[in-house]
């Protein structure tokens, strides 16, 4: 039996990679396009992944991981918000007067030769009168370092995600779901010590009872179910109005992620499904999920909702969702681009989900 593993230039599907058969041992090249996947754009979705070298082996080297960031230069983050400035993201040199209330950096991989990291500095305060952070679905707010001139700010992720290249979509992703992580997880779990950030930001240890914590990502399923021309569609409060999506859940512990489908559709909307496989994935750093997009077929379209799951729901056809697209429906606005859920949709229409 054989296992696929994508090589090194696993974001360009159509390449060979290679399979190990764990029964002989023997490596052999195989068509990724030709293997069988689910769905061959998958990893084009937003922070889908763009063959970063993580670098992985240099996380236990202190000394490798102080060159590397003599070398190499950081992205500061303000309260989970990157700076940037035209639509790409800043990287600061070690050392710089915006990184003086940094906490330790977190190494994040090789760029094309130049060592990256990221560095967390919510504990600088803006200067009275700044632009203040705004509370909700999304911050439009901009707020701008004395030290960094006026052509770079931080910004909502959101607001850029869709228009940085894949590489640095993949290094913002990683740099605020793990200083998210840091920031939540500072004490020991097991016995309330404050913990110590080793590893290059990959571990945090405990000093009092040597516990070892690692960076969490909450799995998350997220399913186009359909029934004939049309898809389930749901709002949960909070969102802006008129605005609808998957269904989405938390997988829980003991649980398939296919379990967790036909659960969370159920316990959402009343509906039964039957047949479900899987179509793509997407980290998603808003704080720090991997949303499992799965595809499932209702037996039936009878809705229940229960209200303290989601708003409403309601099944689209195939011309509504294009008519939500186009800005033209009177009732429906679909999930944000960028978002796992936008991605399944819009290729559902175009029928690409192979």
């Amino acid at each position: 039996m054989c296992y696929s593993v994508i090589a090194a230039n696993r974001w360009t599907l159509s390449r060979p990679g290679w399979c190990f058969c764990v029964q002989t041992g023997i490596r052999k090249s195989y068509d990724y396009q030709a293997s069988g996947a689910q769905m061959q754009i998958a990893e084009t979705v937003t922070f889908g992944g763009s063959g970063l070298d993580r670098q992985a082996h240099l996380r236990k080297d202190p000394a490798a991981l102080a060159t590397a960031l003599h070398d190499g230069t950081v992205l500061a983050l303000w309260r989970g918000k990157p700076l940037v400035a035209q639509d790409r993201l800043v990287w600061l040199k070690p050392g710089h007067p915006a990184l003086a209330q940094a906490e330790s950096q977190v190494f994040l991989g090789e760029d094309d030769g130049t060592p990256r990291f990221a560095a967390d500095i919510s504990a600088w305060s803006p200067e009275a009168g700044a632009e203040g952070v705004e509370a909700g679905f999304f911050d439009p707010s901009v707020q701008r370092h004395p030290a960094l001139g006026e052509t770079a700010g931080f910004v909502e992720l959101r607001s850029i995600m869709t228009h940085l290249p894949a590489r640095e979509a993949e290094l913002v992703a990683t740099a605020k779901a793990v200083l998210h992580w840091h920031h939540s997880h500072g004490f020991c779990a097991r016995c309330g010590s404050r913990s110590d950030m080793v590893q290059g930001g990959w571990m945090r240890t405990c000093p009092a009872c040597a516990a070892q914590h690692f960076p969490r990502t909450d799995p998350v399923v997220i399913m186009l179910v359909t029934h004939g021309n049309s898809v389930l569609l749901g709002r949960s409060p909070g969102w802006p109005e008129g605005m609808f999506s998957l269904l989405a859940g938390f997988v829980e512990p003991g649980e398939t992620v296919e379990a967790a489908v036909r659960r969370e559709v159920f316990e959402e909307a009343g509906v039964l499904c039957g047949p479900v496989s899987y179509l793509a994935s997407q980290p998603w750093p808003f704080p720090a999920s991997l949303m499992i997009g799965m595809r499932a077929d209702a037996l039936g379209t009878d809705l229940n909702i229960d209200p303290d799951e989601i708003e409403s729901a309601r099944w689209v056809t195939r011309e509504e969702l294009v008519s939500a697209f186009a800005g033209q429906h009177p009732e429906i606005k679909p999930s944000r681009p960028g978002a796992i859920a936008h991605f399944i949709l819009r290729n559902w229409l175009a029928d690409r989900l192979d």
